[in-house]
């Protein structure tokens, strides 16, 4: 197993488009295994922090169940523009993929949708901005983004659901596995977040 800091900006694979993703570096974390690692879970391109690959088949497949079963640890921090209802709560919103021709696909908050649980907690705040750690109990796309944007405080730099242009203010920043013995990490957080924590009183 290797979990990695994957930086903001970076695909996990490949578009259709081209450009650079991980998976054009993936042969330099092979170290003499047969196969290549391969993740064991989803980032968005635009998310920084902790992302965990196996680099064995059994590894992938013990990582995945972990994943899918919901027994991964995973907790995020972001920047909120706007303040959400409680200093902490939980939000209980499913979520549908939708596509227009004129906006291309998003996801929504939609009762047909697949249920999505994120729970919050804020880590400080100024008049304008609000830190949080995020705790998704299921993980589906787009999902803490989302819900965020649903509590009325859409995460800073999140241009497609609301919260205006520039870097996405969005970290995982700790994963922890159950594994015997167990593991866990904790990112660093990247540059383009320290000024809008730092103003939250957070770092």
């Amino acid at each position: 197993m290797i979990i990695l800091d994957k930086p903001a900006g970076l695909a996990v694979h490949a578009g259709p488009r081209g450009g650079a993703s991980l998976e054009g570096w993936l042969p330099v974390l092979q170290q003499g295994k047969r196969h290549l690692p391969q993740p064991a879970h989803r980032l968005d391109q635009d998310t920084a922090g902790c992302l965990a690959l196996g680099r064995t088949k059994p590894a992938l497949a013990a990582l995945g169940a972990l994943f899918a079963e919901g027994r991964a640890r995973k907790t995020y921090w972001a920047v909120l523009r706007g303040t959400p209802p409680a200093l902490a709560g939980e939000v209980n919103a499913p979520l549908l993929k939708r596509s227009t021709k004129a906006e291309g696909w998003r996801m929504v908050v939609d009762p047909a949708g697949q249920p999505a649980r994120t729970q919050y907690r804020v880590l400080g705040r100024d008049g304008e901005l609000t830190a949080v750690e995020l705790q998704p109990r299921t993980g589906r796309t787009h999902q803490l983004r989302v819900h965020m944007a649903h509590l009325g405080c859409p995460i800073l730099g999140d241009a497609r659901y609301g919260g205006g242009a520039g870097a996405l203010h969005l970290l995982a920043r700790a994963l922890s596995l159950p594994l015997d013995p167990p593991r866990a990490a904790t990112a660093p957080i990247p540059s383009h977040m320290t000024e809008a924590l730092a103003r939250c009183g957070v770092v």
